[in-house]
């Protein structure tokens, strides 16, 4: 990821009037839902992706999304946990403009011809052209808050400083006010993370922001027309039922758009290739293993599926897939450590409680997930290897076992595999072809001995020193 530069070019206006000269009849500012719909639009013209990093979401989401957005709208994003709506939010950054004048020294950022705080709207008409200008990068525009129960309405909008009445200011003047959130987010964006855990009382705090688009502090008549987009997250249970957006303030959302798990297997995929950070190698038919568990997880009945099975679910067992590969590696005397069908096995145990259950499988848990681990593993093993007849590798083992597990390294399972032709198309179909190292064809192997078993070809008997015998 590049890196954001610390301080702006060096070729930006410094101040007012240099502001002026650079950039001739700019009466005003653009506000920010314009900025973004500029830029928003420039990027589908320029075929450009608005959405870097964004998978599965190219024909339902995104067009969804970017209709609101076109349209000045504020959006909800309503989905289960886990679908990429906080990725999503924090992509709107990439739609501001990439450096944006600020008034220096201003507590809210405000724009130098446009100041709305009774401090700015001081020191523009004392020092007119020579008022100095800072430069605020797009990142900083972005501002983002977790709904808690202890969330006050100081937290979001503001409250009366104690420290600038001690100092002799009246507490009738504005600006003994210490600025909340949104008011910090003038000019930018406010995305509420589970807006419905924000409590009823809090949330009637913002529907000045939404509408009038100004804020209310206490008793003070106090009007800042503040500029700013307000985005929100929010589960579909929690919104209908344990808790709940006020009708008045779901009312001013010009956009509700409901996000997805992953449609197709190959999105699954992708958002594990990208998500993960493996410390082993790991071939891509484990992976794609792992990416059916985690999509028959989401229809089984035996998986409360109001709570969701997360994309960080399948991250995370593709994780402890190569954690397991390492681990075993030390254990065997492996140098370079590539994952095998065996380190499936501990993604049920180390992962049972990312997920939860539906009532009354108390006590089935892992049998479920071992059933349905192994059925994933048939599926893709059978999508693979579609086609070749297996039978000659069946009967070779049955004459001659094959012995694998936790301290068999992958020399001594490649050593004891049979020499039969079909095993080199196994090879060659499971990318395990070409390479002296002999991890990708044990691991190749061991699928193909994996099916088998579980279509009922070969026997497999587990021994208490964690080995595993095909035959």
């Amino acid at each position: 990821m590049t890196r954001v530069p610390l301080t702006p070019p060096a070729h930006l206006p410094r101040t007012l009037g240099a502001l002026r000269t650079a950039e001739p009849g700019s009466a005003a500012p653009k506000s920010v839902k314009v900025e973004i719909r500029d830029n928003l639009l420039a990027a589908l013209r320029g075929g450009r992706d608005p959405w870097p990093g964004i998978l599965g979401f190219e024909s339902t989401v995104l067009p969804q999304l970017e209709r609101a957005l076109l349209a000045g709208h504020d959006v909800v994003l309503l989905g289960e946990r886990g679908q990429g709506k906080t990725r999503l939010l924090r992509a709107l950054v990439g739609l501001l403009d990439e450096w944006t004048p600020v008034i220096a020294g201003s507590e809210l950022g405000e724009h130098p011809l446009a100041p709305i705080t009774p401090a700015s709207l001081r020191r523009a008409a004392e020092l007119g052209d020579d008022l100095p200008v800072a430069w605020r990068h797009r990142d900083e525009r972005y501002t983002e808050k977790l709904a808690t129960p202890d969330t006050a309405v100081a937290d979001l909008i503001g409250d009366v400083d104690p420290v600038k009445v001690a100092e002799g200011r009246s507490l009738g003047d504005p600006e003994t006010i210490h600025y909340g959130l949104v008011p910090r987010a003038h000019r930018g964006i406010v995305a509420i993370n589970e807006l419905p855990d924000l409590a009823e009382r809090i949330q009637v705090a913002l529907l000045n922001v939404m509408e009038e688009r100004d804020i209310q502090v206490r008793g003070y008549t106090l009007r800042l027309p503040l500029d700013v987009v307000l985005v929100a997250s929010a589960n579909p249970e929690d919104y209908t039922n344990r808790g709940r957006i006020i009708t008045p303030l779901k009312d001013r959302f010009g956009a509700e758009v409901r996000t997805h798990y992953p449609l197709e297997l190959a999105d699954e995929l992708a958002v594990m290739n990208q998500e993960a950070e493996l410390v082993a190698a790991v071939p891509a038919f484990l992976l794609e293993v792992v990416a059916r568990f985690t999509r028959s997880l989401r229809e089984s009945s035996a998986v409360d599926q109001s709570s969701g099975v997360s994309a960080r679910f399948s991250v995370a067992a593709a994780e402890t897939v190569a954690a397991a590969a390492l681990r075993r590696a030390a254990i065997a005397g492996e140098s370079r450590p590539t994952a095998r069908p065996i380190d499936l096995e501990s993604v049920p145990d180390v992962l049972r409680g990312k997920l939860e259950f539906a009532s009354g499988e108390e006590g089935r848990e892992a049998e479920t997930l071992t059933h349905l681990l192994r059925r994933a593993t048939a599926d893709a093993a059978r999508a693979r290897l579609r086609g070749l007849d297996l039978n000659p590798l069946a009967e070779a083992v049955a004459q001659s076992p094959v012995r694998t597990g936790e301290r068999v390294p992958a020399p001594e399972v490649v050593a004891a595999l049979p020499r039969t032709p079909v095993l080199t198309e196994v090879a060659r179909r499971l990318d395990a072809a070409g390479t002296e190292d002999p991890g990708p064809m044990a691991a190749a192997a061991e699928l193909a001995l994996e099916y088998l078993y579980l279509t009922r070809k070969l026997a497999k008997d587990e021994s208490d020193d964690e080995t595993v015998r095909y035959g």
